[in-house]
């Protein structure tokens, strides 16, 4: 049972088992063994993120195809349903209009970028999908009746997933059970589903002939892959993940704004996270966005009380002060990326095989 779930693809070290256990009971218990939105914020971005960072993972650690416009794709489907709810009103059938709009939208234009882009090499096809994801950036902006343009838009969700609906009377667990908490196992669920997908995906005939393109696209096509055809397939089934992902971010945030989904700042945050974690690893995704999320959220606070009890050596409080978290971030992933270079789940993966 459990081999048919992950289609055969076991995380093959018990560190990294581990890891993914201890990461998967948090995000399922979130909402009971920890009060204030703070921690359930951590636990649902961390469910959207590796949707959007193991798609991304499809195009980069599978197929070996750079693109900056991943993003865009992600902000599609956040602005998809956004609009779509701010228009139409707070219905389900108007999440689902905006679902499916941005989905098909996100498809086609994958589709075109692809097709046009992909018979193109290397730096040429990144700068490409940059150009566009800078354009629909703009784009976003100028269209501010629909967007909000910098601003953002806000939208309201059908009163289920309200805060101010409460299925029981009691608290289960000492938890109050409302419409928000409802909201994040939803998006739990469907990342949880939208992951194994992938793990299908990778592991199937079709990601094999991928990982053989990367490898080799010359060899794969002198044996009788016809390799543009799989490039933009995984293209647009990319596309269509990170559009997902987009979806549920805005369904927990209730907010969308060209910052949060469109900005430049989100593609770097993917590109980190997916390194961090391990290309061409699935699993990569779910440890590399723990560990940056958690870090982003949390090292702040932990260099705070570090810097306070430091206060004796007026130098190390300076250096610790919160203020300079961005320094000690940024040292972090240097540091794993130089102990790391195939990322963390590479090298607990080689690591196990070594000792075997």
């Amino acid at each position: 049972m459990l081999t048919r779930i992950l289609s055969g693809d076991y995380p093959r070290s018990r560190i990294l088992t581990g890891l993914l256990v201890l990461i998967l009971s948090y995000l399922a218990t979130a909402p009971f063994l920890f009060s204030g939105a703070r921690s359930l914020n951590v636990a649902a971005t961390i469910c959207v993120f590796v949707v959007l960072v193991a798609s991304f993972d499809l195009l980069l650690g599978y197929c070996g195809v750079v693109s900056f416009a991943h993003a865009m794709f992600y902000g599609i489907g956040a602005y998809g349903v956004a609009i779509a709810m701010f228009k139409l009103g707070p219905t389900w059938s108007a999440m689902a209009i905006g679902s499916v709009a941005a989905l098909c939208l996100s498809v086609l234009l994958s589709f075109l970028i692809a097709l046009v882009s992909l018979r193109v090499k290397a730096i040429f096809y990144t700068m490409m999908t940059l150009a566009v994801a800078s354009a629909f950036g703009a784009l976003v902006m100028r269209l501010g009746n629909f967007t909000g343009g910098d601003d953002g838009r806000t939208f309201k969700l059908p009163e289920l997933l309200t805060p101010a609906f409460r299925p029981f009377e009691s608290d289960v667990f000492g938890t109050t059970i409302n419409g928000k908490v409802l909201t994040y196992y939803l998006i739990l669920v469907a990342s949880v589903l939208l992951f194994l997908l992938m793990l299908r995906v990778v592991n199937s005939r079709f990601g094999r002939v991928l990982e053989a393109i990367r490898e080799n696209e010359f060899r794969a096509e002198a044996i009788g892959y016809r390799t543009l055809f799989y490039r933009v397939a995984i293209n647009c089934l990319a596309a269509a993940l990170a559009t997902c992902a987009g979806i549920l971010m805005a369904l927990w945030l209730r907010y969308v704004g060209p910052q949060t989904t469109v900005g430049f700042n989100v593609m770097l945050n993917i590109l980190l996270m997916a390194v961090i974690g391990g290309l061409g690893t699935v699993y990569g995704s779910v440890v590399g966005v723990a560990l940056y999320v958690v870090a982003e959220n949390y090292l702040q606070s932990l260099m705070g009380g570090v810097s306070g009890s430091l206060e004796s050596i007026p130098l190390l409080a300076k250096l610790f002060h919160p203020d300079r978290w961005l320094l000690w971030f940024g040292a972090v992933f240097v540091l794993s990326v130089y102990f790391f270079p195939s990322g963390i789940v590479g090298k607990l993966r080689s690591t196990h095989k070594d000792a075997l």
